[in-house]
Order: structure tokens, then sequence, then C-alpha cells
């Protein structure tokens, strides 16, 4: 097997004294994922894992990947994504995680190292303990591919709400509402309004406003506008959170205030900022690398770009025209 099978397979970091581990997110279509338990004799015995191992001297990650999932596994990853880094201080070790989304590979998983493993669906963990440096890991896994970002005040309002209904029952679950022209009871309105739809069909609202406005729709959080972003000093009190993000200094922030997620832009021409000069996928994977929350990438976005983007170590893509598209 070739590395142009692990996107991200030539990236190389300085060193440090962290210990290099690799771990692999092995998904189903269904969205269930793969936890293997440590073996007797292992430090952690019995603690449930994301699949992976040690990086070799001069290894790549990518590399370690494939030879760790075939030697605990016995699987041939096809297909596997660069995706989150972490770093977690054990009492034994001090380790940096880098975590692939694993979609395809060849052969049935089992453990060859006489480990127990078990498929678990994110909102329902039905195995403990589970590592500590996995429980973000676990959260993240919560959130899906695609944000759509509301473009009511452009196409008027009950056209939107027809092509928001449409979105979510073809599979949108994360939302964005972001109406700058409203003011704030228009926009309270207009959020309640959105938030009982995804309710109704299982998708998270968030809001791109005060915390007044979150509070009084009912949203399931907040997305912090850059400014916003650069002014907090602390993580706004509410359930999840998202900001935009232009650069490396905005990505750091959002890392250091323990965000849910980032959104990084523009990766394309877009015509809602026609004066900004776009990162392009290569400046926004060297961005990316290293982010320790998840990254969806946005500016002129569409469905078909969702590769490419995992492909960069983007966990999706956030859209305004192209959610609402179809």
């Amino acid at each position: 097997m070739t590395d142009t099978a692990f996107p991200g397979a030539a990236r190389r970091h300085g060193p440090d004294n962290r210990l290099e581990v690799v771990a692999a997110v092995i998904t189903r279509e269904s969205g269930d994922f793969l936890l293997a338990q440590r073996p007797a004799g292992k430090v952690y015995a019995g603690y449930w894992e994301f699949p992976g191992g040690k990086v070799e001297h001069g290894e790549e990650p990518a590399a370690a990947l494939r030879r760790e999932l075939c030697e605990e596994l016995g699987i041939d990853v096809v297909t596997a994504y660069p995706w989150i880094t972490r770093t977690f201080d054990y009492e034994h070790a001090a380790v940096r995680l880098r975590f692939f989304r694993v979609t395809q590979w060849r052969g049935a998983p089992h453990g060859r190292e006489l480990q127990q493993i078990s498929w678990q669906s994110v909102r329902n963990i039905e195995v403990a303990p589970v590592l500590p440096a996995n429980g973000p890991i676990l959260r993240a896994l919560d959130l899906p591919p695609v944000y759509g970002i509301t473009c009511a005040a452009a196409c008027g309002r009950d056209a939107f709400m027809l092509r928001l209904e449409r979105a979510l029952r073809a599979g949108l679950r994360l939302v964005q509402v972001r109406e700058k022209a409203f003011d704030t009871e228009t926009l309270c309105a207009f959020a309640r309004e959105v938030v009982a739809m995804g309710k109704h069909y299982r998708a998270r609202v968030l809001v791109n406003a005060g915390i007044e406005v979150v509070q009084r729709s009912g949203a399931d959080g907040m997305h912090l506008n850059s400014e916003q972003l650069m002014a907090a000093r602390r993580r706004p009190d509410c359930d999840w959170c998202i900001a935009s993000c232009h650069g490396a200094s905005e990505l750091q922030h959002a890392m250091e205030l323990g965000l849910d997620a980032v959104v990084l832009g523009a990766v394309a021409s877009t015509p809602s900022h026609p004066g900004v000069t776009p990162l392009g996928w290569t400046r926004f994977e060297s961005l990316v690398a290293d982010c320790t929350v998840p990254v969806f990438a946005l500016g002129g976005m569409r469905g078909g770009d969702l590769e490419q983007a995992w492909r960069r170590g983007a966990h999706g893509v956030a859209m305004i025209r192209g959610a609402w598209a179809g």
C-alpha cells in the first residue's frame, strides 16, 4: 500500500520530549466507531481506547498507523484522514496523540493481542473506563461533518425556512444562525424558529450573537466571530461553542479557550467576502496540522468539497449557499 492512501503522510514535526503516538478512529457508515481494551500487563490495563501505538524513530505517523492496525487488529487500512492532535500527560509518559479517521479497510478487525474490541455509538458508550485522553475525542465525534450557516436576510425568511427544513430532512445536523442585518428582537424570534425546527430533526443550533440571544432562543450554543473570540478571556457559559478563525493567532486562542471546534477560512473565493484573499488548501492544511479541536473549512465550499477537506485535515465544511442548494 502506498502512502497516497494517507493524506498528510509527508508531514514532519520538530522533536520534543513527548512520546509520539498515533490513534485510529475506525468508523462504520452507521457512525459507530471501534474501541479496544488494553490487555493485562500494560499500563492502564482494562481501560478502553482508540487503537494505535507508538511512532517508531524515523517513521511517518501514517505509516505507523498502518503498521499498528495490522499488528493489533489484522486490518489493512485503505483510507485514513488526519484529524486532531492532542497532548496529554499521563503519570508514566507525556504523549502527543495524532488521531486519524479511518473510513475504509480490508479485513475484519479482531484482537490479535488478545484484547477485547467493541463497536460503540458516541451518544451511548457502553464500555468503561475509557482512557482520560480520549474524552475530548468522543465529544468531537459528536459533531457532524457539515455546518450550515443561515441566509434568511438574503433569500427571505419564509423561503429560507423551507430550505432549512429540506436540508434537515436530508440529514443536516448542525446549524449556525448568522443574520447580521436582523435587530435583536427579530434575531431572537428567528432563532427560536430555527431551534424549534432543529429539535424536531435532532440537529444542534448555534447562534452567532451575544449570550443573551443564545439564552432567549434556547439554542444549543454560541458561535463567536473572530473579534468576539480574541476579546474572550474564558470559554462562554454555554454547552457548545464554535468560533470563526482566519489565521494562526486566532486558532491558538480558540484552542487555549477549550472551544469545541473552529471554522477556518476563507479557503476559496466567496461572494460574501469579495475583498478577502483566500487561504487556499495548502495554507489551510498547514494551519490545521496540529490543531487540538475539529476544524471546518469555510469559503466557497460545496458538498463535493468534503473529501478534499478531509484529506487536508478538516473535520468537515461550513457553508452558506452550499448548505441550502438542491
